[in-house]
């Protein structure tokens, strides 16, 4: 019981913010998992305030001295630039408001953390997240996670370039990527949306001249990697694990 107080407490806290859910694990400094992940509901509204003090409850469960967390929109060293589904009145079904989106952005999301929970608390886009775990540190690798809307992250031969949020771009009949490829789109179609994500992929690929895409997110389970028989570059389709041994990545040069 001693071994493995001592194994939490040396380990690092690793959240993953989504739009729907919030999954929570400890991860050791090589991202194996120690012990459950745990699943809460996104607060709605969700205000800085409120998402703030939601996760900080799940840190203040463990032992760890180190948090990394992804959170599913535009930041800037820890700074929220644009705040992605989360200025929603009631999730990705409903309408932005507007006040919400105003209290998001330029919060010290980083900083806001740390203070009220007194630990090293480091924060990335959840794609960025994602990239961190599934890369393999070989080249350009492109990762897209697919859940309630659409992530995109580039790590090049190990490390994270920053490129821009796109969930909100326009993809395609004037509906953003977040909309085409987003939860409610895969459920209505999914012959539709895997052909919607094929048409991405493509593009970002050629874009970001990668040689491997990585999938992840809840809908990765969803694609058949039949779909990109054809495709001049490797797919690999990732599990929500991946996510999470991305925060080990945040504190490897330490």
């Amino acid at each position: 019981m001693a071994e493995s107080s001592r194994a939490a407490s040396d380990g690092i806290v690793a959240i993953d913010i989504g739009a729907t859910s919030i999954k929570i694990g400890v991860v050791n400094d090589v991202g194996e998992l120690i012990g459950e992940i745990r699943s809460i509901a996104t607060p709605y509204p969700c205000t800085p305030e409120r998402l703030v003090n939601t996760v900080v409850d799940e840190i203040e469960m463990t032992e760890c001295a180190r948090v990394g967390i992804g959170f599913p929109g535009d930041l800037d060293e820890g700074r929220v630039m644009e705040p992605g589904n989360l200025s929603r009145v009631a999730g990705i079904s409903s309408d932005v408001s507007p006040a919400i989106e105003q209290s998001w952005q330029g919060f010290e999301l980083q900083e806001a953390f740390r203070q009220a929970c007194a630990r090293d608390v480091r924060v990335v886009n959840d794609a960025t997240l994602a990239a961190l775990g599934y890369a393999t540190g070989d080249g350009r690798e492109l990762t897209f996670t697919l859940g309630t809307g659409l992530g995109i992250a580039l790590v090049v031969d190990g490390a994270r370039v920053k490129i821009r949020d796109v969930g909100a771009e326009i993809f395609m009949g004037g509906r953003s990527y977040d909309e085409v490829l987003g939860e409610p789109s895969r459920a209505t179609d999914q012959r539709q949306w895997c052909d919607s994500l094929l048409a991405a992929v493509n593009g970002f690929v050629a874009e970001f001249d990668a040689r491997a895409v990585h999938l992840g997110g809840g809908n990765a389970r969803y694609v058949d990697l039949a779909l990109f028989d054809t495709a001049p570059y490797e797919v690999a389709i990732n599990d929500n694990e991946g996510t999470l041994r991305g925060a080990a990545k945040l504190f490897a040069r330490d």
